[in-house]
């Protein structure tokens, strides 16, 4: 094993509970390297749990284990698994639809349901509310560190019971490119969207082309622009609007030195759609 971890949860950083996380890590195996994708995933957020997976998984060497908490079933009879991509990274996870665009985009090759009988933190008494310390990040640790195999995390879990979110796709017809807004820059409030660069080809959009955008939140349309797809921000003076390619290769708008998101009080997930006309 490579020793690589991962954490990613939705507690901030106001307490000790990652940090209590990292200290279980470490006495399971102090040679550990342990890095922190996000803890600021919004409270309860599984699909941007989801999605930020998506978004860096691929970047980390083969057999790096990610723990994701993101977890508003914790306690309940929800499972708790590590399931194992195509590309043979490790997801420890409950069963909520955290790995929904891992298996969308890289696929999702096993899955294990955690046996807490033997993979949980000794002397961890009956709390049932705080599973991200005494079963993720010691399993997760034991598997990073090689003192369990993959098939001893638990029995196996068959991928059809592996919970999954709806992903909308984008489609382009009529000269009309519908999509969604996936997730937020958030420290930007930059949009990015679900629409790739290759179906903005199809549609014959080039850089310097102004197109219609319009932004809908389930029926209400909350904005409706021309803005002008560019290669970078510099392209477009402080304070104006521009489509761009974001890191994933997909389309993403921005204002320049600006919010966006706020700007117009959008946020993101299935039900905030985007149109694009030329």
């Amino acid at each position: 094993m490579n020793k690589h971890i991962v954490l990613q949860t939705d507690f901030g950083l106001h307490d000790g509970a990652v940090s209590a996380m990292n200290g279980v890590a470490f006495s399971v195996d102090s040679t550990l390297r342990i890095s922190n994708l996000t803890h600021e995933i919004p409270q309860y957020n599984i699909w941007e749990a989801s999605y930020r997976l998506y978004q860096t998984v691929a970047y980390w060497p083969e057999e790096t284990v990610f723990i994701s908490v993101v977890d508003p079933g914790v306690g309940t009879e929800r499972l708790s698994i590590v399931a194992k991509t195509k590309d043979g990274h490790y997801i420890v996870t409950p069963n909520n639809g955290t790995l929904t665009h891992l298996a969308h985009s890289t696929g999702i090759v096993a899955a294990r349901v955690i046996d807490e009988n033997i993979n949980r933190l000794p002397r961890s008494g009956e709390s049932y509310t705080f599973h991200g310390r005494d079963v993720y990040a010691f399993t997760g640790a034991r598997l990073a560190a090689g003192v369990i195999s993959f098939e001893e995390v638990g029995p196996e879990l068959s991928l059809d019971d592996v919970i999954k979110l709806r992903i909308p796709e984008a489609t382009y017809s009529n000269g009309i490119i519908h999509g969604n807004i996936d997730i937020l820059d958030s420290r930007f409030g930059n949009l990015w969207t679900n629409i790739n660069r290759e179906l903005f080809k199809k549609a014959g959009i080039e850089y310097g082309d102004a197109v219609e955008v319009t932004i809908v939140h389930n029926s209400t349309k909350v904005y409706k622009n021309l803005i002008t797809f560019d290669r970078s921000f510099a392209d477009r003076r402080l304070g104006e609007p521009l489509l761009f390619v974001n890191s994933i290769d997909n389309l993403g708008i921005a204002i320049n030195q600006g919010s966006f998101a706020d700007a117009y009080h959008i946020r993101s997930g299935v039900n905030w759609t985007i149109i694009i006309e030329k």
